[in-house]
């Protein structure tokens, strides 16, 4: 039985993954800020997060925040990890990070080569964006009259259960380094996930698609969100929706 600490582990992915380990036999510790008895906070580090380590051989990395703070957290989790003698450090990213040149993405870069040269054994693995993100996501543009999505954007939603499957797979085996990154199904427009996602909530909008400016825009209309050649998720945005809304 392998002891694991996972961060995060009250977030949508980081619960996935925590009942994946416990299912299959293993010690999981949940930190997160607000979870006794390892609440802390990794921005701000301290010996709760000595304590929470002790023992502990793998962690898997799934806290994150858009708020800021990422690159402090993963200082303080790697200093603390080294001192516990962590022996395998898992850590969840994004494909597209090192091509879209958005705020959160630099943040998630950085935490990479932070983790690359932490001297630690480590894994990372990048996925694309996660079914519950895409439904937010139109669900805020949903509450318009009409429905404004980016033109020419595609999207490759993934399954946040498969992620956690891959993630909990990875943790019990030697560090890997880089592994070869994860994508949904499919390869979609994005205003064919907001038709989607209209039918499957009954509700009814034009949908329009306008012509963004600047690098960004630019960057994920040139694919910069997706990984065609690796389309290993099983399911569909579709059939996610028809699990979360009935349909």
């Amino acid at each position: 039985m392998t002891t694991i600490l996972v961060t995060g582990g009250t977030g949508t992915l980081g619960r996935c993954v925590t009942e994946r380990l416990r299912a299959e036999g293993h010690e999981v510790r949940v930190l997160s800020r607000h979870t006794q008895p390892y609440a802390v906070d990794l921005r701000v580090g301290g010996s709760g997060l000595d304590g929470a380590l002790e023992g502990v051989e793998t962690v898997v990395h799934c806290a994150t925040t858009q708020r800021g703070g990422d690159e402090e957290a993963a200082d303080h989790l790697i200093s603390a990890a080294r001192r516990a003698g962590v022996g395998h450090l898992v850590y969840i990213s994004i494909v597209g990070i090192d091509r879209v040149p958005l705020g959160y993405y630099r943040t998630k870069l950085a935490v990479e080569r932070r983790i690359e040269a932490s001297g630690l054994g480590w894994t990372i693995l990048r996925t694309t964006q996660f079914h519950d993100l895409m439904v937010t996501i139109l669900g805020g543009l949903a509450k318009s009259p009409v429905m404004l999505v980016p033109a020419g954007v595609p999207d490759q939603p993934v399954e946040v259960g498969e992620v956690a499957e891959r993630l909990a797979e990875l943790a019990l085996t030697a560090p890997a380094g880089r592994v070869a990154d994860m994508g949904g199904p499919e390869v979609r427009s994005l205003d064919s996930l907001a038709h989607a996602y209209l039918r499957a909530t009954g509700r009814r909008r034009a949908v329009a698609r306008v012509p963004l400016f600047g690098g960004t825009y630019r960057a994920v209309r040139e694919g910069g969100l997706v990984t065609p050649e690796r389309a290993v998720g099983k399911t569909t945005f579709e059939e996610y929706l028809g699990r979360r809304f009935g349909g």
